[in-house]
């Protein structure tokens, strides 16, 4: 992301809010590109300045932690490690250990708490993260445990002491994605449950009304919708339904008669298809409206961050328009491209990954997830 861009983004993030905590992904040093540490977490933390707070898994470790922090503390010194909060803590003689180890060797660094190792914290997941909060029963009454446990074992008042403003002096320059109509239906419900905030947000803000339905209740998208978004999620866990989901199939095929834009991005373009085979090998009748079958019983993770052009024109601008998006999908295309235009060259830690994506009409989507308009 560029400089301009980010101080965009944290500009509006810092302006609507009293504390911005913002959660890292994979190792702190873990990002794209060739040398493997571009969008890395400690690239962010660089650029903003926000300090960072580690949570280190401490089950089996003793005195050596110290050692493991010290690695991090000098692995770049620009990245302004702040503190450390202690996971999977055995008992509070261990806690006590892995305090005083730090303490004694890292004076500068905070010793923020110590979570004891808790079966209750340990959430249900499946293959793309943690099983969605609205698919889990008595949610509300885990997330109270989990911030009692919190509450009891780490300083949450140091730890938000330690917040500061980013330093950012960049002009702020985010060019949201354009919407794909004036009234956008959006399918919502647990087959359909990820899209980026950011991005609905910014079709509201363009002028664009946003109208949600949900497929698992065989609803159709809105008659007096000028265009259709179905987001990334777990059609693949709800096969069956989709597949036996009249009203909705004929909505959206209605939809794409009569011109209207769809748009689907990864679980949301696999419905898009012919067909998806689950995770049994099963195949199950979906949309139609793209030469496309995806198969979830022949998985291979793909992963990481990416850039697009728009290779013809469309609701999402002009041929040439550049997007940033990110890819993150088990399932396959087992057919892909036959009686249908390609949407998007596209490519990923800066190496060309070919063309994505399909377009038929006024249908198209990819497994890429948008995330905002890349302007040079």
């Amino acid at each position: 992301m560029r400089p301009s861009t980010l101080a965009g983004v944290v500009a509006e993030l810092e302006g609507s809010a009293d504390i911005v905590l913002c959660e890292g992904v994979m190792g702190l040093f873990d990002g794209t590109g060739i040398d493997g540490e571009a969008g890395s977490t400690a690239e962010l933390a660089r650029l903003t300045g926000w300090p960072i707070v580690l949570i280190v898994d401490a089950k089996g470790q003793g005195a050596s932690v110290a050692a493991l922090l010290r690695g991090f503390a000098n692995h770049d010194p620009l990245v302004p490690l702040a503190g450390a909060i202690f996971n999977r803590v055995a008992s509070p003689r261990h806690a006590e250990l892995l305090k005083n180890a730090a303490v004694r060797h890292l004076p500068f660094l905070a010793c923020l708490g110590a979570l004891p190792f808790d079966p209750a914290l340990v959430l249900p997941s499946r293959h793309l993260g943690l099983v969605p909060a609205g698919e889990v029963a008595e949610a509300n009454a885990v997330i109270d445990y989990c911030a009692a446990r919190i509450a009891a074992t780490v300083d949450i008042d140091r730890v938000l002491g330690l917040a500061r403003r980013s330093t950012l002096s960049f002009k702020p320059a985010i060019t949201p994605i354009p919407p794909l109509g004036r009234r956008t239906a959006v399918a919502w419900d647990r087959a359909f449950c990820f899209a980026y905030s950011a991005v609905l947000e910014g079709w509201r803000r363009q002028g664009s009304e946003l109208c949600f339905f949900s497929p698992l209740a065989n609803e159709a998208p809105a008659g007096d919708a000028d265009a259709v978004y179905l987001p990334g999620g777990y059609p693949e866990l709800w096969a069956d339904r989709l597949a036996s989901a009249e009203q909705f199939l004929a909505g959206l095929r209605q939809a794409a008669a009569d011109g209207k834009p769809i748009f689907g991005e990864c679980g949301g373009y696999m419905v898009l298809g012919n067909a998806l085979v689950d995770g049994d090998g099963r195949n199950h009748r979906m949309a139609g409206l793209l030469p496309l079958v995806t198969s979830f019983a022949e998985r291979r993770l793909l992963l990481g961050c990416r850039s697009v052009r728009l290779l013809q024109g469309g609701p999402l601008g002009a041929a040439g328009a550049e997007f940033r998006g990110h890819e993150f999908h088990y399932a396959t295309a087992v057919q892909e491209g036959a009686a249908g235009r390609l949407l998007f060259a596209a490519d990923g830690a800066g190496k060309e990954i070919g063309a994505q994506g399909l377009r038929r009409g006024s249908v198209s989507g990819s497994f890429i997830h948008l995330i905002d308009r890349f302007d040079g």
